[in-house]
């Protein structure tokens, strides 16, 4: 008897423990694991990469198109425009360019293809006046009004045989979608429904993604996605928030972009890593003013359904962040990346805030830089460029 009540008290020790490690692990896994790995080669922007054009850009972003060429566009300054400082666009700037390449190498300019003054709604044209005196987070000069369009992205709509080109305005102005009226790339362009009034999306960073069954999403800063409608005049339904593991205390994140790779949606986010007093970093911050930055990286999350949950974080491309990713004529896979001038980063690197490309792969279904490609490709890229 006695020992018949031993070994049930055991038992239930033995279930407790059980129970209580996997609560523990549930626990556990419910964040995601801020450690920044700087210093991994194998996962840092590959010393190989190098600008492919010298415009000043930030937010690079490209495609492939319908009939076979790449499309690159990104935030740009003011062409002829006289700074006192650096070149920036924290201000204000005058529209959208696009480039073509058929190679990914050689790029030629289709000039600017969106402006403020000629194709621009009355509450994107107005701006928003900047108190005398002000300077953008780096420190430089500013004028005397915020209207700067950033982050362009060129969606090509495969179900919809439609042109889209989508961007968003600074100084808290929200993001819009337009459409193209010639059925081309370079436009003209106009505001589809949604946004003809006032922003679709009331913060930057606004994406677009197509899925398999035709259905195009919007996907904006950093956390947000709705279903547009068929016609993708508008939104179908609100934005609503994506289920997301996230860090314990979360950082500011930017720059988003959703993709799918081996059935599941894979979801692109961009954060900055902190150096920690230990030598070590993370992507905990402290948000303080003058807090020392160091990387700008692409973290990835995975899903099994568009709206999530989405799993834990992992590091994917150091010093890359703000990106997108497209395949190229061949399947292989590419992010793009601008050099931020930001963080620690930025003194390492020769120019910055010019437009560029990482080859990049999918290794055990996690995203990582391609090393051997970046060499390959930037071996014959005139170094003039």
């Amino acid at each position: 008897m006695l020992t018949k009540r031993i070994k049930f008290i055991l038992l239930i020790l033995c279930l407790s423990y059980c129970i209580g490690h996997a609560q523990n692990r549930s626990k556990r896994q419910s964040f995601s694991d801020p450690r920044a790995p700087v210093g991994d080669s194998l996962l840092t922007v590959p010393p190989t990469v190098k600008p492919l054009l010298d415009v000043w850009m930030r937010d690079t972003y490209v495609m492939l198109g319908p009939d076979g060429n790449y499309y690159l566009t990104g935030t740009t300054a003011s062409p002829g425009r006289r700074f006192a400082g650096q070149v920036h666009c924290w201000d204000y700037n005058d529209g959208l360019y696009l480039w073509r390449s058929p190679d990914l190498k050689n790029w030629e300019s289709m000039g600017r293809i969106w402006s403020f003054d000629e194709n621009a709604a009355t509450w994107q044209r107005v701006g928003k006046p900047i108190k005398k005196g002000s300077v953008s987070l780096n420190g430089d000069p500013l004028d005397s009004m915020y209207r700067a369009v950033w982050a362009p992205e060129l969606h090509y709509i495969k179900s919809k045989k439609k042109w889209l080109l989508i961007a968003c305005l600074n100084g808290n102005q929200g993001s819009f979608v337009l459409e193209s009226i010639s059925g081309k790339p370079e436009g003209p362009y106009r505001n589809i429904k949604g946004n003809e009034q006032h922003a679709i999306f009331d913060n930057i960073d606004l994406s677009a993604f197509e899925d398999e069954d035709g259905e195009v999403y919007l996907v904006g800063h950093d956390h947000y996605i709705a279903r547009m409608k068929n016609d993708l005049s508008d939104i179908a339904e609100p934005f609503k928030q994506l289920k997301e593991t996230p860090y314990a205390k979360e950082p500011y994140i930017e720059g988003v972009w959703l993709t799918k790779h081996h059935g599941k949606y894979q979801l692109l986010q961009t954060v900055w890593s902190v150096p920690l007093s230990n030598g070590r970093y993370t992507y905990l911050r402290k948000e303080t003013p003058g807090e020392q930055l160091h990387s700008y990286d692409v973290v990835v999350a995975e899903s099994d359904y568009i709206y999530g949950p989405y799993g834990p974080r992992y590091p994917a491309i150091l010093e890359g962040g703000h990106n997108n990713l497209f395949q190229d004529k061949s399947g292989h896979w590419w992010s793009t990346i601008f050099f931020n001038p930001r963080g620690a980063m930025g003194k390492k690197f020769s120019q910055t805030c010019r437009p560029a490309l990482v080859p990049v792969k999918w290794e055990d279904n996690r995203l990582k830089p391609d090393i051997k490609a970046a060499a390959d490709f930037y071996s014959t890229v005139n170094s003039e460029k």
